[in-house]
């Protein structure tokens, strides 16, 4: 009896991504379906990276393929193909570099770049080529936080290589700089020395590039956001008012240069004490929720104030490569797979597939 093509896509739509919420056939995920006999074979290609959930996913579409009468053998290839997604409207993609992720917020010590550093990682953990642009001129934290000492390459005297450290490439004024020396720079000349960091740095082919942004909205933040070709904005607030104030600001900024805002990081948003784990709201309780649905942007989770991820930071060795199998590695992961897949769902840029146009005068 021949395999019925209908029932077996029938089967295969009973899996859903979870990550989507819909099936790998529907979302056009599945591909090249093919029957021989008894014998299946097909691809899914995600569009976003998923290492740690491929096993599941081929686990889980090969028996329902198997449910169906008459298949015998069932071969299925899981890729991953991240993709350049559109950015501001006339700002043009960077060479070498897909996505660019700012990860903002309206002021500083509301751990913005512990939070950059931890999607960084995870998504590299995920199977994504990373990169990590240390934004902040003034106080650049990520040299400490990625655990990377010494100064930049260059082969040719125009262009830096960029410094690596748990499979992510890192960019900072502070590889420049002495730890010590103060950066008593005007606007114009630290939104310059920003702008030489991302374009001659030497990027190696990145999916994805986290902007770790200065904290606030002051002009270097402006000109960035109107400059740089961001493929969206991650929030990070705490929940006390006067954090969620400023990251008003951030996101009202965001909206008006036309940077999506993927989503809303609550920081410190719980905290549980060591000794006895009484659970206490220090900073208040949901307002980093409470101010996403406002603006009906989605709540990406809350970490809680820990003192290990402040340990793990300042130690060079942020809580995803430090503790990566732990319940705080695992928000910092789930974050990450949801900016992910968010970005996979946007807009794709095909610019490079549009040919130059020429006009010459006739003679």
């Amino acid at each position: 009896m021949a395999l019925n093509e209908q029932a077996l896509t029938a089967a295969l739509q009973t899996v859903i991504d979870p990550n989507t919420g819909k099936d790998f056939v529907t979302t056009k995920a599945l591909k090249n379906l093919q029957i021989q006999g008894g014998d299946v074979s097909f691809d899914v290609v995600l569009g976003y990276p998923a290492k740690s959930q491929i096993a599941g996913f081929r686990k889980d579409l090969i028996a329902a393929a198997k449910s169906v009468a008459g298949v015998e053998n069932v071969s299925a290839n899981i890729t991953m193909n991240i993709v350049a997604h559109a950015a501001q409207r006339g700002v043009a993609l960077l060479p070498q570099v897909k996505n660019i992720i700012a990860v903002a917020s309206g002021k500083g010590g509301v751990g913005k770049s512990t939070t950059a550093a931890n999607l960084a990682l995870a998504l590299a953990a995920e199977g994504a080529s990373v990169g990590l642009l240390d934004a902040d001129i003034y106080g650049p934290s990520q040299p400490m936080m990625m655990g990377i000492e010494g100064r930049p390459e260059s082969t040719d005297g125009q262009t830096m290589d960029p410094l690596e450290n748990y499979g992510v490439q890192v960019m900072s004024i502070g590889f420049l700089v002495d730890q010590d020396e103060a950066m008593i720079w005007r606007g114009p000349m630290a939104t310059q020395a920003l702008e030489q960091l991302l374009r001659q740095t030497n990027w190696k082919a990145l999916d994805y590039l986290i902007v770790d942004m200065p904290p606030g909205t002051g002009d270097i933040q402006l000109t960035l956001s109107q400059r740089v070709p961001m493929t969206g904005a991650v929030i990070v607030t705490t929940p006390q008012d006067i954090a969620l104030l400023d990251a008003k600001k951030g996101i009202k900024m965001f909206e008006k240069v036309g940077v999506p805002i993927l989503g809303l990081v609550e920081n410190m948003a719980v905290h549980v004490c060591t000794n006895c784990g009484h659970i206490e709201h220090i900073f208040g309780a949901d307002g980093g929720k409470k101010m996403a649905e406002q603006y009906n942007m989605d709540y990406l989770g809350a970490l809680p104030l820990n003192m290990q991820i402040r340990l793990q930071a300042d130690s060079g060795k942020p809580t995803v490569v430090a503790d990566p199998d732990g319940d705080v590695a695992g928000i910092y992961k789930a974050v990450a797979r949801q900016v992910a897949v968010k970005i996979a769902a946007k807009a794709k840029d095909f610019s490079s597939k549009f040919p130059s146009i020429k006009i010459s005068k006739e003679t």
